[in-house]
């Protein structure tokens, strides 16, 4: 079972941070997974908000807001409020805090001294529509990541995202994530057959028939977010090909049991 960290390594770490990712990479995940959003100057920025208010206590709206904007907020003190009164703690490096660039974390991706895997969620709705998926595709290709081997995957709750997404990087991998089991009976008509399936662990633990139904119509699952023992049983009683945690090494230190 493929572990992937979830915005990194978030449970200690501010999320979409570099210290983040590096740590995910560190302790040995398959994969980094990563919301995307377009700022107004046209960057993808790895953000799961559609404001500022969570991370930097400010009402200001990702789409709204250019790049050079958002790098005048620190996006990691939110998480370790402590940190400037603990005279022992380490010295940071000036740009920790900095929000991250889908172009910055994929190039730490291809600098890794191993494959590491990348899961790309592209937020709607938006007001730039399908264009974040015009810049993801943009991206890949530059990477030259649209093959079919390429490290990289692309994920939504928007099965429209998805569908632009097929059209401009036919060979990427896609997934189709669902946060209510009620909707799988509609996407199972709709969804392609090389889709896989990306439903939350909270829906496959109250609603026990979704997995069998995944299971039942041959589809892969890559399941969010995984962060226990119990719920790491749960999708390996399922079959489930890949687990989205914000623990990494606890699930993979579970996985060596």
């Amino acid at each position: 079972m493929q572990v992937v960290a979830h915005r990194g390594a978030s449970y200690e770490i501010a999320e979409h941070t570099t210290d983040a990712y590096r740590e995910a990479i560190r302790l040995g995940a398959d994969g980094l997974e990563c919301d995307v959003r377009l700022t107004a100057d046209g960057h993808l920025v790895c953000v799961h908000d559609r404001d500022l208010r969570r991370t930097a206590a400010s009402r200001g709206v990702i789409s709204a807001m250019t790049l050079e904007e958002l790098n005048a907020f620190d996006l990691a003190s939110w998480k370790e409020p402590w940190r400037d009164l603990d005279d022992e703690a380490p010295i940071l490096e000036p740009d920790r805090g900095k929000v991250l660039t889908l172009r910055k974390l994929m190039q730490m991706v291809a600098d890794a001294d191993r494959r590491v895997e990348l899961a790309i969620e592209t937020k709607h709705p938006t007001r730039y529509g399908g264009l974040v998926e015009r810049r993801v595709a943009h991206l890949l290709d530059e990477f030259g990541w649209t093959g079919s081997d390429s490290p990289a995957r692309v994920m939504s709750f928007s099965f429209t995202a998805l569908q632009r997404m097929q059209k401009l990087a036919p060979k990427v991998q896609l997934v189709q994530l669902i946060d209510k089991a009620h909707h799988w009976p509609m996407l199972r008509r709709i969804v392609d057959p090389s889709w896989i399936m990306g439903p939350g662990i909270g829906e496959l633990r109250d609603h026990p028939g979704l997995g069998k139904h995944l299971n039942l119509h041959g589809r892969r699952i890559h399941v969010w977010t995984v962060n226990t023992r119990e719920e790491l049983e749960l999708c390996e009683s399922l079959g489930v090909e890949a687990v989205i945690s914000d623990r990494p090494g606890y699930i993979m230190g579970l996985l060596r049991r």
